[in-house]
């Protein structure tokens, strides 16, 4: 690994050694990179002897439901008496797929008052400095891809089995769009080290890919027959849902992952968004091909980053104020938009 120091690795081997309780968060509004991730390094460090608890701040999709990992998974915001207690009892916390503590919503202030040992594992770029130690390769697919190889270096993937397996490996699958991006010699040598434990990777496949609501394909249809705007003379698209839209479909978390993606399979499109309206803010998701910067233009732009290829963000203008400011944008990135190679 390029950025992380020997020395770290062999820290955080004696820490998880001498550890009895350990607790894993991963970020605010899971994807299948954060609870796979989590479950997947939880379930090893379970059969390693430790008692370990997965307490994410809100719940994931029923997408991602269907892990066999015996690992106890306590959302904050469904019991936070239990998610707390679990959190503070235990000798090490674990921060897996994020890189600020903001990251973890209203986690934030308990991640960072917890006095004890705490390891951040993450694949994003520019990391703020929170934790004791810090894993942060931001040349990896995902942070599953990353756990893999923080097991092995700190000699412990034989404590790896079936469970821990499934869960890096959709947590790769995920984060790569089903291998279509973000890809390396390295994910598929790891991919094919977690084929070693038997997994299933057909039925993962259908558990995640063919395993959604009617109410969430009708909520695709109409984002991409009523809400996708195309601007071919930019190679860019966007689709953009309010509350009421979300509302009207019966939205559960996780109804609208990938959506962003969907504008990147028109020809000549190399740059697409998703705005999401929430309470406070408006969430922006963004996706490129080639070489264009979706994570600069997130940073840039909308508070926000992530890697080149698949960036998010956030506005504080209401929601049409959002779409325009975009749309304005796209005439300052012409030349790099027609410019891009793919």
């Amino acid at each position: 690994m390029k950025n992380t120091e020997i020395q770290t690795f062999s820290s955080i081997k004696n820490i998880l050694k001498a550890a009895s309780k350990i607790s894993i968060v991963p970020h605010e509004n899971p994807d299948g990179d954060a609870i796979g991730s989590a479950l997947g390094l939880g379930q090893a460090l379970k059969n390693m002897g430790k008692e370990v608890a997965v307490i994410p701040v809100n719940d994931y999709p029923d997408f991602l439901k269907w892990f066999s990992a015996d690992v106890p998974v306590l959302v904050y915001e469904r019991d936070k008496k239990a998610a707390k207690s679990a959190l503070f009892e235990s000798d090490v916390l674990i921060c897996v797929d994020f890189n600020e503590e903001k990251r973890a919503g209203h986690l934030e202030k308990m991640i960072h008052s917890f006095g004890k040992t705490k390891i951040l594992i993450d694949h994003h770029p520019y990391p703020t400095d929170f934790c004791h130690h810090t894993v942060s390769e931001t040349q990896y697919s995902s942070t599953a891809e990353l756990v893999f190889d923080v097991l092995a270096e700190v000699e412990m993937t034989s404590f790896i089995d079936k469970r821990a397996a499934e869960a890096l490996y959709t947590g790769i699958l995920t984060d790569t769009g089903g291998f279509s991006h973000n890809t390396s010699k390295n994910t598929f040598r790891v991919v094919s080290e977690l084929l070693e434990y038997d997994i299933e990777t057909d039925k993962i496949q259908s558990s995640v890919f063919h395993n959604f609501s009617p109410d969430r394909m009708k909520l695709l249809g109409y984002s991409l027959n009523d809400k996708m705007v195309v601007f071919p003379e930019y190679r860019a698209a966007y689709i953009s849902l309010t509350k009421d839209e979300l509302k009207q479909f019966n939205f559960k978390p996780g109804d609208t992952e990938g959506f962003v993606n969907y504008p990147l399979s028109i020809n000549n499109i190399v740059f697409s968004a998703l705005f999401i309206e929430k309470d406070e803010y408006v969430k922006a998701s963004f996706r490129s091909k080639g070489n264009f910067p979706a994570n600069a233009f997130s940073r840039d732009n909308f508070n926000g980053g992530g890697h080149l290829n698949a960036a998010g963000g956030e506005s504080f203008l209401n929601f049409e104020e959002t779409i325009k400011k975009f749309t304005q944008l796209l005439p300052q990135y012409k030349h790099q938009l027609l410019d891009t190679i793919i």
